[in-house]
């Protein structure tokens, strides 16, 4: 393995463990007070940047991440603009146990 390849790798693994935490709080807490929509859908939009240039490029080391991310930003983003029920009810259907 190439040290690009080890750079990329480590890149990838954390930009997509990243969003887990902030993830899994909402679910846990069932709220997303204090997170900015304009920063996570800023955020989505340069994911899909990303895996757009990945695909052109045909490097799918890039396309796969970014894909990931985008789909956890993307979950970040909708359960940020929902109301603040329906964020819960979501939360809980995703993790029933939690209160």
């Amino acid at each position: 393995m190439q040290l690009v390849d080890i750079v990329g790798a480590v890149g990838a693994v954390a930009s997509v463990s990243s969003f887990v935490p902030q993830a899994w709080k909402i679910i846990r807490e069932r709220k997303t007070e204090g997170l900015s929509p304009g920063m996570y859908a800023l955020t989505a939009c340069a994911f899909a940047c990303w895996m757009a240039f990945g695909f052109l490029q045909k490097q799918w080391a890039m396309v796969v991440p970014n894909a990931i991310c985008l789909l956890a930003c993307g979950f970040i983003l909708v359960m940020i603009m929902l109301p603040q029920g329906k964020t819960a009810d979501v939360a809980k259907a995703i993790d029933p146990k939690q209160e």
